[in-house]
């Protein structure tokens, strides 16, 4: 056999490189822009824990107020998963998210993103965006279900389930539209081997061998076809939850 036709052979038996573990970002950020143009144009809302306000770019239509506590400065960190840089931009308010100085029922629309896990103690957090939400009012909410190290020292939970959304909304005053899980068990799993040879590297010092990462490739494979017939794992495990409430 020539090289022609073992290169043809192979070629046909390639597959795609599977997307399990991949959509972890791209979903939330879907959704994200769904629910925030839906918005009606005029309203007001408040990104609470903005950062470097990522969404504010599909919030053209309404009045955008950014709210950040403003103290992370990855320079010099190391400790777990860190940005190469930040940058908060112009924020309008810089404070605690529990405790933001506006008025009572202040906006139409709250929205905190990936914020959870950063906050000492999220159930203020929550009786703080009942206090500032007007009657009728949206919570858009994202945070992890399961979450590696990451912004420390500002890292205080790994992830919050659902059971967490039902009872701390209920007990502040929001009905719950939406309560969506990103992913499932086999998506959260393909997305830590698609991490595996950095982390290999970054705390054993190992670089992975050819071999290792087909045994890698064949677990994505598997993991795909998992998930493809996946039903309901994610209430085991799952990237995070998407959050839509309305405050009674």
């Amino acid at each position: 056999m020539n090289i022609k036709k073992i290169v043809k052979k192979y070629i046909l038996k390639a597959k795609p490189e599977p997307i399990v573990g991949k959509l972890n970002e791209k979903t939330r950020v879907e959704w994200l822009e769904k629910v925030l143009k839906k918005i009606p144009s005029g309203n007001s809302i408040l990104d609470a824990g903005a950062g470097e306000q990522q969404f504010k770019k599909w919030c053209a239509h309404l009045k955008y107020v950014s709210q950040d506590f403003a103290q992370y400065k990855p320079e010099g960190l190391n400790s777990g998963l860190q940005m190469a840089k930040w940058d908060y931009g112009k924020l309008d308010i810089i404070s605690d998210i529990a405790s933001i100085p506006v008025e009572n029922e202040s906006f139409d629309t709250i929205m905190c993103t990936e914020v959870f896990e950063h906050i000492i103690n999220p159930v203020e957090a929550i009786t703080e965006f009942s206090r500032i939400l007007k009657k009728d009012g949206y919570l858009i909410i994202t945070a992890p279900f399961c979450s590696l190290t990451h912004f420390a020292p500002y890292h205080f939970y790994s992830g919050f389930n659902k059971f967490f959304y039902e009872t701390e909304l209920e007990k502040n005053g929001f009905d719950i539209m939406e309560l969506i899980p990103n992913g499932n068990y086999f998506e959260y799993l393909a997305q830590e081997l698609n991490r595996l040879t950095f982390i290999a590297k970054q705390y054993s010092g190992v670089q992975l061998n050819k071999k290792e990462d087909r045994n890698i490739a064949q677990m994505k494979l598997m993991l795909q076809n998992l998930s493809n017939k996946d039903s309901n794992s994610s209430e085991l495990l799952c990237f995070g939850y998407h959050v839509l409430a309305r405050k009674k």
